[in-house]
C-alpha cells in the first residue's frame, strides 16, 4: 500500500499569510493597488484581482490619492517616499523578517559600513533591501563572495555588514560565513534567514531522504519554492516541482510506496488540497489525516475546507456500553495526548481519571511555575485537564502524565509569534553556563547569550538565576528545539522609551535625579533616566578642582538640573552646584570694603598676586599694593602658599572681582580734615605758632599756647 507523508510546515508562511490577509481586509472597503505582485502565486493573485487588487510596478503608476499596498517582499526607501508624494494611504504588508533587514542595512549605512547581501540580485526582496543603503554588494554564493574578497587586498579589511535573503538555504549561508571568518577582519554577520524557511527546508530534506517520491508545490518564480525543489531533488531523484494539481505526473508515482509532499511559502491550503485529491486516485492510505495539512496558522483556509467535511459533534452518535468498556481497557502509549478529570490532589501529585484502566498522575512540581504555592492553588478536584503520557507502568496500572510538556508544545506557536511580532515575553532564569543563561518561558528553554543578558562583559551570570526577566525572542528553530532570546533588547527598548519621555518633558532649570555613568577630564556624564547629559567640570563645584573625580565617582547618585539642551544634536548640559552654596554670597555676608582678611597666595602673575579670601573666592593684589616700596615682580616679596593679611579696597559685585592691598596696612592713617573751630599748631614745640580756623574758613595765628590742648 502507498502512503502520503505531508510536511507540517507546508504552505503559507507567516509573512505571506499576513500580507494576503491585509490585502483582503483592504479590499473589503474598495479598490486597492499593490506595488508589484503581492505573492508568487498566480491563482491567489487572480482571486485578489477579481476582488479589486490592481498591480503597479512603479510609484509613478499610482493614481493620486489612491491606497497602495506594500507587498511582503518590501520596497525601497525611495519607493516609500515616492508613494507618499502621491497623497494616498500606504498599507505596509512588508514581512517583519524583511523589515528587520531594512533596519540592519540602514544602520550599517549610517555607521559607514559596507553592506553585503547574500541572495539573488534580481529578486524583489533583495532589490528592496538594497534600496535602504547605498552601493550594496550582492553575491549569490560563497564562490562569488570569495572572488570579490580576493580581487583587492583592501576588501577583506573593509567594515562589512552581511545579511541574507530570507529564503536562502542554511547550507549556502554557512559556506559564506566560513569564507568571511577566514578572510575578513572587520565583518558583522546577521542571521536573517526566516526561521519558517529554515524549518521548511529541513523538513523537506528529511522527508525527501525517507520517501521514494517527492512532490514540491510552488511557483517557479518563488525563491523559497525553488530552493525546496533543489533540496528535495538532491535527496530524492523522483521529485516533481509543480505549481498546481493539473501539472502532477501521476505515472511517476505508480511505483512509489511512500510519497512526500511539501509546499512553498506562497502556496495556499486549497491548492495543496487539490493536489492531494488528484493523488488520491493513486494512493490508498494517507499517513496524515487531511485536516493536519493545515495545523499551522498559514493554512486556515484549508482547515475550514477539511473540517467542513467532518461530522458535527452534535450529530455523532452516543457511545454504547460496549464502546465505553473497550475505551476503558485500551492501551495508551508514551507521547500520547490524553484528557481527563482531576480526582485527587496530594502534596506530591495530582491524580487524573483518563477513562482507561490506567490511573493517571501529574507530579505536583509541574504546577510550581504557575506561581501557586502548591498544586491545590493551581488546579481543583473536578477540573478538566489535558496532558501528555510520559511513562506507562503496566504492572502497577499507572501512567505518569505531564501537563507541562503539553503546555510546552502548545506554547511553541506563541513563541514563534513573539519572535515574528517582536513582542516581549517573561520567564524565569533556571541556569547559567559559560555562554550565557537559560530562561524558562512557558515551559520552553530559551538560551540568552552572555552578550544579550544585559550584564556587563565578564559579569557573573549566576546572579540572574531564579530571577524573573523580560526578553525578546530573536531566533526560533523548532525542528532543533532551539530558541534564542535577548534580555538586553528589552532593556534597550525600555531605555529608549524612557529617553523619549525625558526629552518630551525637558525644560531649562528642571531638576532630575541621576547616576554618574562615566568621568572624563572635562566633566561627568550623568544618566537622568535613559538620557545622558554632561556636567562640565566648572559646574561640579564652586571651589577650584583639578578633575571631576575630586567631587564625584562613577555610580554616585546626584541631583542635577538642566542648563541647556539641543534635541536635534541630542546634547544636554547639566548643572550640579547649588546657588545656596555660592561662596560669593558667603563672602558678601562676611566682608566689606575696608575689612582686613587673612588670605592665601594661590598664583603669581607679572602684574600682581591672586589670593584666596575664602574657598572659592579670590582677590587680586596689584603689584603696586604688595609692598610700601617699589618692586619689579611679586615673587620678590610673596610665594605661592603664603598666608598674609590684606585689606579689601574694592568689590565689583557685577563682575565678582575683589581688589586687595597689603601696602595699605603698613601706611599710617591720613590726618583728618580740619573743621571750623579746630585749633592746631606747627613748627617746633618751643616756638610753636598756634592757628585757629574761623567760621569763614580763615586761619588766624599767634594765639596763646596755654589755650591749646597738648
Amino acid at each position: 500500500m502507498k502512503k502520503i507523508v505531508i510536511a507540517e510546515s507546508a504552505g503559507f508562511c507567516f509573512g505571506v499569510s499576513r500580507s494576503v490577509r491585509m490585502a483582503e481586509d483592504a479590499l473589503e472597503s474598495g479598490r486597492c493597488w499593490c506595488l508589484g505582485q503581492l505573492i508568487h502565486n498566480g491563482d491567489v493573485m487572480g482571486e485578489l484581482s477579481a476582488k479589486g487588487l490592481q498591480v503597479i510596478y512603479s510609484p509613478e503608476e499610482l493614481p493620486c490619492g489612491e491606497r497602495v499596498l506594500i507587498r511582503a517582499h518590501g520596497a525601497s526607501e525611495a519607493d516609500y517616499a515616492a508613494l507618499s508624494r502621491r497623497g494616498g494611504e500606504i498599507i505596509d504588508a512588508t514581512c517583519p523578517y524583511v523589515g528587520q533587514i531594512h533596519k540592519i542595512v540602514r544602520k550599517a549605512e549610517l555607521a559607514g559600513r559596507q553592506t553585503v547581501v547574500i541572495g539573488d540580485a534580481s529578486h524583489p526582496e533583495v532589490i528592496a533591501i538594497c534600496g535602504w543603503c547605498r552601493n550594496a554588494l550582492v553575491f549569490s554564493d560563497a564562490s562569488q563572495l570569495g572572488e570579490w574578497l580576493s580581487a583587492d587586498p583592501k576588501n577583506p579589511a573593509l567594515p562589512l555588514t552581511i545579511v541574507a535573503q530570507t529564503t536562502q538555504t542554511a547550507d549556502n549561508i554557512d559556506k559564506c560565513k566560513n569564507k568571511i571568518k577566514k578572510m575578513c577582519t572587520n565583518a558583522e554577520i546577521f542571521d536573517t534567514i526566516c526561521c519558517a524557511t529554515s524549518t521548511r527546508q529541513e523538513e523537506a530534506a528529511r522527508l525527501a531522504a525517507e520517501c521514494s517520491a517527492m512532490v514540491v508545490i510552488g511557483g517557479r518564480n518563488s525563491a523559497n519554492s525553488v530552493h525546496l525543489a533543489e533540496l528535495c531533488l538532491e535527496k530524492c531523484p523522483n521529485t516533481q516541482f509543480i505549481e498546481k494539481a493539473s501539472e502532477l505526473d501521476a505515472e511517476r508515482l505508480e511505483n512509489a510506496e511512500t510519497i512526500g509532499v511539501t509546499a512553498g511559502a506562497s502556496v495556499p491550503g486549497w491548492i495543496i488540497k487539490e493536489v492531494l485529491e488528484t493523488m488520491s486516485d493513486e494512493v490508498i492510505i494517507k499517513e496524515n489525516p487531511a485536516e493536519e495539512i493545515a495545523t499551522a496558522e498559514q493554512n486556515e483556509e484549508a482547515v475550514a475546507v477539511f473540517k467542513a467535511e467532518e461530522p458535527a459533534a452534535a450529530e455523532k452518535a452516543e457511545p454504547t456500553f460496549d464502546e465505553m468498556l473497550e475505551d476503558s481497557l485500551k492501551t495508551i502509549y508514551n507521547g500520547e495526548k490524553v484528557s481527563g478529570v482531576v480526582v485527587a490532589i496530594t502534596p506530591t501529585e495530582v491524580s487524573v481519571d483518563i477513562g482507561t484502566k490506567y490511573s493517571g498522575f501529574i507530579p505536583a512540581s509541574e504546577f510550581e511555575e504557575s506561581g501557586a504555592a502548591d498544586a491545590e492553588n493551581a488546579v481543583r478536584v473536578g477540573d478538566s485537564i489535558e496532558a501528555i503520557v510520559v511513562r506507562v507502568n503496566d504492572v502497577e496500572g499507572t501512567a505518569q502524565l505531564s501537563k507541562k510538556r503539553l503546555d510546552s508544545i502548545k506554547n511553541w506557536a506563541d513563541i514563534e509569534s513573539a519572535q515574528e511580532d517582536g513582542t516581549v515575553v517573561e520567564g524565569t532564569v533556571t541556569e547559567d553556563n559559560k555562554g550565557g543563561v537559560v530562561v524558562s518561558v512557558r515551559g520552553i528553554r530559551v538560551f540568552v547569550p552572555a552578550s544579550q543578558s544585559g550584564l556587563p562583559k565578564d559579569a557573573d551570570m549566576s546572579k540572574l538565576v531564579k530571577q524573573k526577566v523580560r526578553l525578546k525572542i530573536t531566533e526560533v528553530n523548532r525542528s532543533r528545539r532551539r530558541v534564542v532570546g535577548s534580555i538586553r533588547a528589552v532593556l534597550q527598548q525600555e531605555r529608549r522609551e524612557k529617553a523619549e519621555a525625558v526629552w518630551a518633558g525637558m525644560e531649562v532649570g528642571k531638576h532630575y535625579k541621576g547616576v554618574v555613568r562615566s568621568l572624563t577630564s572635562y566633566g561627568a556624564f550623568v544618566d537622568i533616566g535613559g538620557v545622558e547629559g554632561m556636567v562640565h567640570v566648572s559646574e561640579l563645584s564652586w571651589n577650584r578642582i583639578r578633575q571631576p573625580s575630586d567631587v564625584v565617582s562613577v555610580n554616585d547618585e546626584l541631583e542635577v538640573y538642566i542648563l541647556s539642551f539641543d534635541k536635534d544634536a541630542r546634547r544636554i548640559s547639566l548643572g550640579y552646584k547649588k546657588e545656596e552654596d555660592n561662596p560669593w554670597n558667603q563672602f558678601l555676608a562676611g566682608y566689606e570694603v575696608g575689612s582686613v582678611a587673612s588670605v592665601k597666595i594661590v598664583k603669581l602673575m607679572p602684574f600682581g598676586a591672586f589670593a584666596e579670601v575664602i574657598p572659592g573666592v579670590d582677590g587680586l593684589i596689584h603689584i603696586s599694593q604688595i609692598a610700601s616700596r617699589r618692586i619689579g615682580k611679586p615673587d620678590e616679596v610673596l610665594t605661592v602658599g603664603d598666608v598674609v593679611d590684606a585689606k579689601i579696597t574694592a568689590i565689583d559685585n557685577d563682575k565678582q572681582k575683589i581688589s586687595l592691598s597689603i601696602r595699605a596696612l603698613s601706611e599710617p592713617e591720613p590726618a583728618p580734615r580740619r573743621k571750623t573751630g579746630d585749633n592746631f599748631r606747627t613748627g617746633p614745640q618751643a616756638d610753636a605758632l598756634v592757628y585757629e580756623i574761623s567760621a569763614s574758613g580763615e586761619v588766624t595765628g599767634n594765639l596763646p599756647t596755654d589755650d591749646i590742648e597738648p
